[in-house]
């Protein structure tokens, strides 16, 4: 613990004169005073590390005094020292965000105590941080390399989010670059996963395959909208499994998490196929087959999801349900208020499901606006903008109303999201789609070695718009550029949140199951 800067705050000053030369040997500065008043010019003054402040004190309060300094400097750390043990006073400074409270009287290695806990908390924490991952950083490698079934990825994900958001936190900067190696190492190695699973899960039954996307109302939603009168259904695109456990501290203030799973996004990892998907209860393939009216392919003009509350209404009546639903989606603060004000009306319903596109829009605005760019640079930024989106959105109002009115809800999302930085040729037709981190068209060339490809769509219950239809996908981090332009896909849309592809980060995703708090 280095030298801190130290001011000491007390009627009785002279009277402490131990403790402070005990400080003082062990190489701090002790500054002291025996009154608020003169403590606050001091603060002004002087740029001390720590305030050690006495409840008790005639003239100015040590809470009277606590809340000038607080005024001046917020992030100032004061260390209330008091005789009294009444509770309405540790609230009240409690309240006033202290950074610790002592009770009279107090001796020297209370207070160096109390030191090391204010001033070398965070360095502590990233010293364990740190040491705690590097023991790991083996265990998780045995795990990429071992993992041969869909639970070992999960868990594999779960770790490595876990440990991107522990390091996120202590800011070690070292070992997050060795995290990030690591991550991709797990990526290349799920991608050879998926192309050797993929589409043989389609030949399985629920038990011998994950929970995909088309599985997820009728085995996840409809048996709890079968044992309670009203359930909501919140489903923001794009939410990724670390951004939901950033969100989550300030989801459980309101609910209890009830269970919290990861299931798999089919392929394309992509709103149009895994959404209508999961709204359907059917593969791409066979919503083109029984509700044509309903499906455009890519390479058709039109909006590829405007059908998701019919999709949902046809599953709920194929199943032999009788449900009273109500769908909403939000696509601007116009409209989240809009369902905030109406929130009572989904009493009268027994599922609603309201689709929030924050985070989709978050994501093409970072490809298209600088300053996005700037304000979510990395992976660290863009889960802060999310949560300070959340802390100050509509859906938060949402959810409170629905705590309130003791409704369960069950958060989830269709697909996930990965930062792409490496960009791998490919060749198409003017009909090839635009995606990033897939194509579909009957004239690709490219690299086999570089791209998952599914040259027969039927076995993974794609559509096809001709015969000769196929799909590539990117895999890991990567992103196709076309070779006449590649210079300006690189440098446009290098480091850019993109999904559609294979990744942990796009294909393993959060259904969350929130119980109101009594």
């Amino acid at each position: 613990m280095s030298n801190i800067k130290l001011l000491w705050v007390d009627d009785e000053i002279d009277l402490l004169k131990p403790q402070v030369l005990f400080l003082e040997s062990k190489g701090h500065s002790v500054s002291t005073t025996n009154n608020g008043d003169s403590a606050i010019e001091m603060v002004q003054k002087e740029s001390f590390d720590v305030v050690f402040l006495d409840e008790q004190m005639p003239g100015l309060s040590g809470l009277e005094t606590l809340t000038q300094i607080k005024r001046i400097y917020p992030a100032l750390p004061i260390v209330m020292i008091t005789k009294s043990e009444e509770e309405s006073i540790m609230d009240e400074a409690i309240g006033s965000k202290i950074a610790d409270y002592l009770i009279k009287p107090v001796n020297p290695k209370q207070i160096l105590l109390s030191i090391k806990k204010i001033i070398d908390q965070k360095m502590l924490i990233t010293r364990k941080t740190t040491s705690d991952y590097q023991s790991e950083f083996g265990k998780i490698g045995m795990m990429i390399n071992d993992s041969l079934s869909y639970e070992d990825w999960v868990e594999v994900y779960k770790k490595l989010v876990y440990w991107e958001l522990e390091l996120d936190r202590s800011n070690d900067s070292s070992m997050e670059e060795v995290l990030k190696m690591q991550k991709t190492e797990a990526n290349s190695t799920f991608a050879r996963f998926i192309e050797k699973n993929y589409t043989d899960w389609f030949t399985r039954d629920i038990g011998d395959r994950p929970f995909l996307s088309p599985d997820i109302f009728k085995h996840k939603v409809f048996p709890h909208v079968d044992v309670n009168e009203n359930v909501i259904v919140v489903l923001i695109d794009n939410l990724r499994y670390d951004q939901w456990k950033i969100l989550q501290p300030a989801i459980r203030e309101l609910f209890t998490v009830e269970k919290e799973e990861l299931f798999y996004s089919i392929l394309p990892t992509a709103t149009q196929y895994a959404r209508n998907a999961m709204f359907s209860g059917l593969m791409p393939s066979e919503i083109a087959k029984l509700y044509p009216n309903l499906w455009l392919n890519d390479d058709e003009e039109g909006g590829k999801n405007l059908h998701e509350e019919e999709l949902l209404e046809k599953q709920i009546k194929r199943l032999g349900k009788k449900y009273k639903v109500h769908y909403d989606k939000v696509t601007n603060l116009k409209n989240g208020k809009r369902v905030v004000e109406n929130f009572n009306h989904l009493m009268n319903f027994q599922l609603s499901v309201v689709v929030y596109n924050f985070v989709d829009m978050l994501s093409h605005a970072r490809t298209d606006s600088e300053m996005i760019r700037e304000l979510a640079g990395d992976e660290s930024a863009y889960r802060s903008i999310t949560l300070s989106w959340f802390e100050h959105s509509a859906l938060l109002d949402f959810l409170k109303l629905a705590a309130e009115k003791k409704v369960k809800v069950i958060l989830t999302t269709d697909h996930g999201t990965i930062r792409v930085n490496d960009a791998i040729k490919i060749i198409g037709d003017k009909d090839t789609t635009t995606n990033l981190r897939y194509k579909a068209g009957r004239n690709l060339n490219y690299k086999a070695k570089e791209v998952f490809a599914i040259t027969k769509p039927e076995t993974a219950y794609l559509p096809k718009s001709n015969v000769s239809t196929s799909y590539v996908f990117a895999r890991k981090d990567d992103f196709f550029a076309y070779p006449n332009n590649y210079n300006y896909y690189v440098n446009y849309y290098k480091n850019t949140f993109q999904h559609g592809g294979i990744s942990l980060e796009e294909m393993i995703i959060p259904l969350i199951v929130l119980k109101p708090k009594a």
